[in-house]
Order: structure tokens, then sequence, then C-alpha cells
């Protein structure tokens, strides 16, 4: 495996991404708060830059003083809500979902750094689809795994 980033490990990081998700939704149905903050400890380990410093975190909902989330337990927060630090959060990743696809707009690459732009779309257990507009951005660490270091998510704009 090289250390220039491929269409296809961009591909593979948005389903591993999304996969993550659905794990995190599962599990807090399954075994409640514990669990899913289990999950998503495991998702932001295997798929977030965090070993390489500070990841460049905008959730979709996520508003004022705590807009951005460039650490960890901000990440966390939001996925699984249930903070004390972040009484706002609702917890995105323990919404019900059971599938997560994504539409490629364009992608840039250059050696170990890619940004990768388009719509995620998040479907529920009811069929229930949450369109969101996302960026990421990613870096290959030095074994050669693909990480997010930057994610930007927002509604689409209704005019």
């Amino acid at each position: 495996m090289g250390t220039t980033i491929t269409e296809q490990e961009l591909a593979e990081a948005r389903k591993i991404w999304g996969d993550a998700l659905v794990s995190v939704a599962k599990a807090f149905e399954d075994g409640g708060i514990d669990a899913a903050r289990d999950a998503a400890n495991a998702a932001l380990d295997g798929a977030y830059g965090y070993n390489l410093g500070p990841v460049l975190f905008k959730p979709t909902l996520a508003s004022g003083d705590q807009t951005f989330r460039p650490t960890r337990d901000g990440a966390l927060a939001y996925f699984v809500g249930h903070s004390d630090d972040y009484p706002n959060d609702g917890g995105f990743g323990i919404k019900g979902w059971r599938e997560v696809t994504s539409e490629t707009f364009a992608s840039f690459i250059q050696g170990d750094v890619a940004m990768w732009q388009g719509w995620v779309n998040c479907i529920d257990k009811d069929g229930n689809v949450t369109k969101v507009d996302k960026s990421w951005g990613y870096k290959k660490d030095d074994e050669g795994t693909l990480r997010i270091v930057l994610h930007h998510s927002s509604l689409p704009y209704q005019p």
C-alpha cells in the first residue's frame, strides 16, 4: 500500500464512517448509552485522526460556543449526547440509523492528504432520510490508515 490516497480508499473511508454510525445507533438500542459510548469510542479511534493532532470537526447540529469540536470529547458528546459539558447535544449517532450512503460532488487528492465533498444520506429505521452537506479531509497515518482530520457537516440551505 502506497502513501498516495486513491479514490477507492476515499470510498472505503466513507463506508467505514457510515457503518460506524449505524453501529452506534444499534448499540444504543441494544445496550443503552454505555454500549453506544463504547461503539462511538471505537468509531472515533478507527476513523478519526486524533492520534495526529486536533481534528477540525464541525458537526451538523451544533451551535454557539460549541459549534466547532477540535477535541475527541467534543466529538464523542456529539455522537452520543448525555454529556454535562455539551448539554445541547442530543446524540446524532443514537437516532436509529440503519444505512448511510454518499454522493460525491468532488474530491482532491495530493499524496497522503485528500479532501472529499458531497452529500451523505442517513436513513433511519423508519426509512426517513436525513441528507447533509459534508466535507471530509483525510490524512494517511504512519500505518497507512486513512484518518479524518477535517469533518464539516451542515444541513442543506433552504432558501
